[in-house]
């Protein structure tokens, strides 16, 4: 046993070197570990990174709505050789063709969400050389259009761009509420592992002071055994305490190094520190009221904009499947004018005009029951969304609600915990003091250690559950009500 406790005190006297011997020690509090992990936490930058991407995503979307301009050229398209050629009389011949082509034209196309249909203009000039060969001369000509436009329209068919207007908007703010969201939670994970070293740090506090109390009373009890004062057994059941005191300075010191490296690793520190985390010694004292943090939670959330985003896409597929199962119909026009010269200035003389019109029709006349089972399966996804929405909307409301009753409890739970602490600590005292003068056995001093480790663990405990339900708070609402502020943030 004494060989095990040798080697327990050798590793855990490295570990203290291998503290001191760390070239950084950062005292902080809550608030400035809550500060460093907003800034320049790993996960701030992925949440920047998905709100520079859902920015991003918009944009595109705001893009399809705006007229597409394009330049296109062929230049040259060079052709010789022989091919087959069908003649006026309906026979084929082979004919050497020698002739290079040029192209280009300008074009602009908008896209009309309210019909969902598109226009376009253009405008373009060809050139053919035909090069000599043994049947023909050499030769130019060009094609012109000054100006052509058009129209493509669907009918009774599903518009895309229509719903693309009304979805895309609350996809793109609900990913702004979830950036505010995600620096938030950050927040509240940072506040979470800065108590995990603070109660590493209060444990390993303790233990060492159980040591040094428990080193003397064991040697104090020797002294009395020495002389017949104590049985065997009390000095064995001290010894016994001694070690456990060992064992538990050593477990401590294992806590405080995981927690510290989960801490150092959470706020994007490279290289190797030692935390001195402070006790919060200050509770806010403000009032939320529960109707104002449901209003709020309702204002800044991104569930709020995705009830919406959800039962606005249920309405879309239910709106695809009956244009998509139905009868169609497509309109498509064109008008343009063109002309053709071997000179390039007379090509754009006296042009000609060009009409297209052709309307397609498209009627399903027996499927098998396959379109209406489609639609009936479309809507009644939507009957589904729109429960879940209803349930979810119920369970958001709770739990804020439920989270604003905590949080008050929680802050006279506090307080009831520091003055037991105080108690606790201040009986121990009394009783260490009272042992060593031999006025009470052993258990009665064990009794009293264990009450004060139970209520500085309470303490510590209520302290932490507050601190993560101010922060939780924070995130649920994303306002500030110490400060009376909004936490929303938007892309910088």
């Amino acid at each position: 046993m004494r060989k095990i406790l040798t080697i327990t005190l050798l590793l855990y006297s490295g570990f203290l070197m291998g503290l001191k011997a760390q070239p950084d020690t950062l005292r902080m509090g809550l608030e400035e570990v809550v500060r460093m992990a907003q800034t320049g936490a790993p996960d701030v930058q992925i949440a920047q990174t998905a709100v520079e991407n859902g920015f991003w995503r918009y944009q595109s979307f705001l893009a399809d709505y705006r007229p597409q301009i394009s330049f296109g050229a062929t230049l040259p398209n060079l052709n010789r050789s022989i091919q087959t050629i069908t003649l006026p009389n309906g026979s084929d011949a082979f004919i050497d063709r020698a002739l290079m082509s040029n192209l280009a034209n300008l074009s602009l196309e908008q896209d009309v969400a309210l019909t969902g249909g598109s226009i376009f203009a253009q405008t373009g000039l060809e050139r053919i050389d035909l090069f000599e060969t043994d049947n023909n001369p050499a030769s130019t000509s060009y094609l012109s259009t000054p100006f052509a436009i058009g129209f493509q329209q669907p009918l009774f068919q599903f518009n895309a761009l229509k719903w693309a207007k009304k979805i895309q908007p609350l996809v793109y703010e609900e990913a702004q509420r979830e950036y505010s969201e995600d620096v938030e939670n950050v927040a509240y994970n940072a506040a979470a592992l800065f108590f995990d070293v603070l109660v590493a740090q209060l444990s390993l506090d303790a233990a060492r002071r159980d040591k040094r109390d428990a080193d003397t009373l064991l040697v104090i009890s020797r002294g009395r055994f020495d002389v017949g004062r104590i049985a065997e057994t009390e000095l064995l059941q001290i010894e016994l305490s001694a070690m456990n005191a060992d064992a538990a300075l050593a477990s401590s010191a294992l806590d405080l190094q995981t927690s510290t490296e989960a801490l150092r690793n959470f706020l994007g520190i490279q290289e190797a520190v030692y935390f001195e985390p402070a006790t919060p010694s200050e509770i806010p004292v403000f009032e939320v009221d529960a109707g104002q943090a449901l209003s709020l939670a309702r204002q800044n959330r991104s569930e709020a904009v995705g009830f919406e985003r959800q039962l606005r896409e249920a309405e879309r597929e239910l709106a695809r499947a009956r244009g998509t199962t139905g009868p169609s119909a497509d309109i498509n026009g064109y008008f343009a004018l063109s002309q053709t010269a071997n000179m390039f200035g007379d090509a754009y003389v006296d042009p000609l005009d060009q009409e297209r019109l052709n309307i397609r029709l498209n009627v399903p006349i027996a499927d098998w029951g396959k379109a209406k089972s489609r639609r009936e399966i479309a809507r009644s996804n939507q009957e589904l969304t729109q429960l879940q929405v209803q349930q979810n909307r119920i369970n958001f409301e709770q739990e804020i609600l439920i989270k604003v009753q905590q949080f008050s409890l929680l802050r006279n739970q506090v307080a009831l915990a520091l003055r037991a602490y105080d108690v606790a600590r201040r009986q121990l005292e009394i009783t260490r003091q009272r042992y060593r003068i031999g006025k009470i056995a052993i258990a009665d001093l064990n009794i009293s250690i264990s009450q004060e480790a139970s209520a500085r663990a309470a303490y510590v405990s209520a302290l932490r559950d507050f601190w993560l339900a101010y922060y939780d708070l924070r995130r649920l609402t994303l306002y500030d009500f110490e400060n009376q502020e909004s936490l929303k943030r938007s892309r910088e």
